[in-house]
């Protein structure tokens, strides 16, 4: 019985924190003006980082991107490493001038795996220490203009870890790509856009971000292999003591997935990779926040901190408690009554979040208004499906596996 209460009073505390710090972040994100970052001498060199498999309907576009930036392009390398391709994207990249290595490894599948090839093999062959910072993109992304310009700014003013601003090339096609455009648009505008105005370390999205020589020496390389190894890299980083830093200005456009099945899959491996970070990462978060009194440790382990696991575990005691008789079977559907009536208003918040972004971002997003009404509508059912998903998490092994991309 005791056990039950402290469970109920702790997921009703983090869940009423957590709540209350959103809210906070987008109060601060309404009423106060963005960083900006001033005008810095375009005089770094920097190293672009690809991982690609089978991309050659989309790669020709980021790499058309980068050679069309305001940035002295002479000062911008690209390197793509073809993670076990059977296409034609490695002859595609070589013959569009960039630098191109090749990886067969059907063992150690995923992202971070092909990026430590990748820089491994810059550090053998001696070119790692030529660059100032390395950017990491996803083969199907595109780049404003002035992306390589803002972030460099960025970087002049001290930041040795940066991410940017993700939009969506698709948020239109439908209500899943729109679901999930508007999600990584919020993030930015109302998460690590308020970290940056309140002094804490912002969230490193997996593209779109920048690390320095020096982080990458200090991690000999790229060292994070889990399912989601951007945000292993961004827990790392905390407990470091780095400050990830957050450029708006620099705006990268991502292409979402449109079938619901390629979003069930991608957002499966999202959830184990949080359940990943949060057992080899939490601890030491609590302890940096307890010990160091980091604010950037405590937002990171409201992130992490797995709600889903912690409502299984108390459902199931619940009803174990309930079936010897320790506590009755009508306080037990009473506080599962109560989960359901706080989902509700949970529905009826993301559909307020999900309007309140649009609006906030109306110049960043292209659709007409007809489609935005839609997209509210649909948020929360796409914001929904992740109930299950996260509860198929805990269970099942899931896997890196390519989206396919329409460029």
């Amino acid at each position: 019985m005791v056990l039950l209460t402290v469970l109920d009073v702790l997921m009703l505390v983090v869940g009423a924190v957590g709540m209350i710090y959103q809210v906070a972040c987008v109060l601060k994100s309404l009423v106060s003006k963005p960083v900006r970052f001033p005008d810095a001498p375009m005089d770094k060199r920097y190293a672009v980082l690809i991982s690609a498999r089978n991309e050659e309907q989309v790669i020709g576009n980021l790499i058309g991107c980068i050679r069309e930036q305001t940035y002295p392009a002479e000062l911008i390398d690209i390197w793509l490493v073809a993670d076990n391709c059977t296409d034609h994207t490695a002859d595609l990249v070589r013959s569009l001038g960039c630098n191109v290595v090749e990886r067969h490894n059907d063992q150690l599948i995923g992202k971070g795996y092909a990026l430590t090839y990748l820089l491994d093999h810059m550090i053998d062959e001696g070119l790692s220490d030529t660059y100032d910072a390395y950017f990491v993109f996803d083969a199907d992304n595109r780049l404003d203009k002035h992306y390589f310009e803002e972030m460099n700014k960025a970087f002049h003013a001290g930041f040795r870890i940066l991410t940017s601003y993700r939009n969506s090339v698709n948020l239109n096609d439908n209500w899943v790509s729109s679901g999930s455009a508007l999600w990584f648009i919020r993030e930015s505008r109302f998460l690590n856009n308020s970290r940056m105005l309140f002094g804490s370390s912002c969230h490193v999205g997996g593209t779109g971000f920048m690390f320095s020589k020096e982080v990458m020496k200090r991690n000999k390389g790229w060292k994070f292999h889990l399912l989601t190894e951007d945000l292993e890299f961004t827990m790392d980083s905390v407990l470091h003591g780095d400050r990830v830093g957050y450029c708006g200005t620099a705006i990268l456009y991502d292409e979402q997935p449109v079938t619901f099945a390629q979003s069930w899959r991608q957002r499966l491996r999202w959830s184990k990779g949080f359940l990943q970070v949060f057992r080899f990462y939490g601890p030491y978060l609590i302890r940096r926040a307890v010990r160091e009194r980091d604010f950037s440790a405590v937002d990171f382990t409201l992130l992490l901190c797995p709600f889903t696991v912690l409502s299984v575990f108390r459902i199931a005691l619940g009803m174990l408690f309930a079936a010897f008789g320790f506590v009755t079977w009508q306080s037990q559907i009473g506080a599962i009554s109560g989960w359901a009536n706080g989902i509700v208003f949970a529905v009826l918040g993301m559909m307020g979040l999900a309007g309140l972004t649009i609006v906030a971002e109306c110049d960043q997003i292209g659709a007409t208004n007809k489609e935005l009404f839609a997209y509210v509508l649909s948020f929360p059912i796409y914001m929904l499906s992740y109930v299950p998903i996260s509860f198929q998490a805990i269970f099942s092994k899931a896997q890196w596996k390519p989206i396919q991309h329409k460029g």
